[in-house]
């Protein structure tokens, strides 16, 4: 006998729609026969079809409805021996979101953990692993391909790249106007150089989409709906601009100019012999402030400052065109390697909100983006997006400029309505994140009012899973949160019945995992326990 019970989001005020899915959980699923068995080989793996019955994919959504996602830990897959992180915590998380309604879950595969040791050579293992237990349990899945690095999880570029980094770092990696590298990516300079041992980046960005494409030939369009590509820092089509922050978190200063690695200022210098200006050509702004100052400390950046003299829109029309190219010159890679899959590709830009009410809007203007007072700095953005049929993913919907620091001048709900309505004008579909992984003041608020109140956007993803997600703490108010979007309560016997479901261990193969025990303090308590292995034992006393 099975239970079958309706979870999802429904109409609520304004244009803002939500997809509902059916879930359908075993009551009596103790047999053998029932189990699910993964291993690390996708295409080995085993599922009786018992269980897919178990766990539907979600209905089709409308054009017009939007989509939640919920993303897996940047570290799913270790770098070290390149094996899955936290197993049984994946997995009992991923039955946790599909009872609550959402649609599916976002995975970062990292290019290196994938290429590591060599140009061309390549371990999606662990990665089919994951995309097949998303896939068995009925969600959804969203593909992130992250060409940079990260410090926290530490999760370098290719060991390869990284050597030939270290040989020639004035030619690879972003340099600021100190001479410091910023080594998490490569410069847009050099996409159409041959850097990597003969070949540009682009060209082995386009043996990497077509590993991808064919290794995950089975997944595309029917599990996976959405590759993101990596841009640049963070994943963000963007300069490292801010890579350099001060150490009390409390002041974000304006960044600094990424334009002096040796192949940037030769392209600088190109440009300003080209246009009788050969002076312009020999660094970027010298009146520019350092990474943590304010716009006032220098002159460039003051009103009636360098950034509005005929020199200042020259190189910031330049350095902005540049980014631009690099955008263009990787999505239009993307869009063509997966046209034929059905898959939507996106690409991610920052939102850099700081300084945003003053009139140079420097944040935005050393991140790339030539968007003051005078004029609108996204449309070329937008414009290169819609050319290319990529959707577009915007951060921070959860910030808003009541929690934000009077001294940057910030204004994130402002920056959002500007790039929202460019897309708007262009027909871009945007798709939104949450900054805070721990929980912004007042963010579910903020992300609901910006859900309900916009047509625009066709996909939101939570960042992100992990321990403090499951937290006591947080969970409770994520699970608030989407009720709030369902005014359908579960029951404790739903519950019961998720924490029921037995699952073979992936890392074995073999034995059923224990069942978690049951509280009867309440359906938020048995969650937080239930759902968070992350951090402590499922049948230990709360912390």
């Amino acid at each position: 006998m099975s239970a079958y019970i309706e979870v999802g989001f429904c109409n609520i005020k304004g244009s803002c729609r939500f997809s509902t899915a059916k879930i359908c959980f075993a009551q009596n699923v103790t047999r053998k026969n029932h189990w699910t068995r993964f291993t690390f080989r996708a295409h080995q793996s085993e599922a009786v079809e018992h269980e897919k019955r178990f766990f539907s994919l979600p209905r089709p959504t409308s054009e017009d409805s939007v989509r939640l996602f919920v993303g897996l830990p940047q570290d799913a897959v270790s770098l070290g021996r390149n094996t899955i992180n936290k197993t049984r915590a994946i997995v009992v998380g991923l039955k946790a979101l599909k009872l609550l309604g959402v649609e599916g879950v976002e995975l970062p595969i990292w290019w290196g953990i994938v290429e590591k040791d060599v140009m061309g050579k390549y371990d999606w293992s662990r990665y089919l692993a994951i995309a097949e237990m998303v896939q068995i349990l009925g969600l959804r899945l969203h593909v992130t391909l992250c060409f940079h690095g990260s410090k926290a999880p530490n999760i370098p570029l290719p060991r390869w790249v990284s050597q030939i980094g270290e040989s020639q770092p004035n030619n690879i990696f972003f340099t600021d106007r100190a001479g410091h590298h910023y080594k998490e990516c490569l410069s847009l300079a050099v996409d159409h150089l041959p850097v990597l041992h003969g070949k540009t980046p682009v060209q082995v960005y386009h043996s990497f989409f077509e590993s991808f494409k064919l290794s995950f030939s089975s997944f595309l369009s029917s599990t996976i709906t959405g590759i993101t590509i990596g841009l640049g820092p963070n994943g963000e089509l963007r300069y490292p601009s801010h890579n350099q922050l001060p150490s009390n978190h409390k002041t974000k200063g304006v960044g600094e100019f990424q334009c002096y690695d040796q192949n940037m200022l030769n392209f600088l210098k190109k440009h300003a012999d080209e246009s009788g200006n050969p002076l312009w050509g020999l660094g970027g702004p010298h009146d520019a402030p350092t990474y943590d100052q304010s716009p006032n400390s220098n002159s460039f950046f003051k009103d009636g400052g360098s950034w509005e003299s005929a020199y200042g829109d020259f190189f910031l029309s330049w350095y902005a065109e540049q980014l631009i190219t690099h955008g263009e010159s990787l999505l239009s890679l993307a869009t063509s390697t997966f046209s034929d899959t059905g898959v939507h590709v996106y690409g991610k830009i920052p939102l850099e909100h700081c300084w945003y009410m003053t009139h140079s809007h420097p944040s935005e203007l050393t991140a790339g983006f030539y968007n003051t007072i005078k004029r609108d700095g996204y449309e070329p953005v937008v414009k290169m997006f819609a050319s290319n049929s990529c959707k577009m993913l915007l951060p921070g919907l959860d910030k808003s400029a009541a929690c934000q620091p009077h001294e940057p001048l910030s204004s994130p709900e402002m920056l959002l309505e500007q790039i929202m309505e460019t897309c708007r004008i262009h027909g871009v579909k945007v798709s939104g994140q949450n900054t805070s992984e721990s929980g912004a003041l007042g963010g579910f608020e903020q992300i609901k009012k910006i859900l309900c109140a916009d047509n625009v956007l066709d996909l939101f993803i939570y960042q992100r899973m992990g321990a403090c997600f499951f937290s006591p703490k947080h969970f409770p108010s994520f699970t608030q949160f989407v009720r709030s979007l369902n005014p359908k309560e579960l029951h404790s016997g739903d519950e019961k019945e998720v924490a029921d479901s037995p699952t073979k261990n992936p890392e074995s193969s073999v034995g059923l995992w224990p069942k978690p025990c049951l509280s009867s303090n309440g359906p938020m308590v048995l969650l937080s326990k239930v759902l968070n292995p992350y951090k402590y034992n499922s049948c230990d006393a709360e912390p």
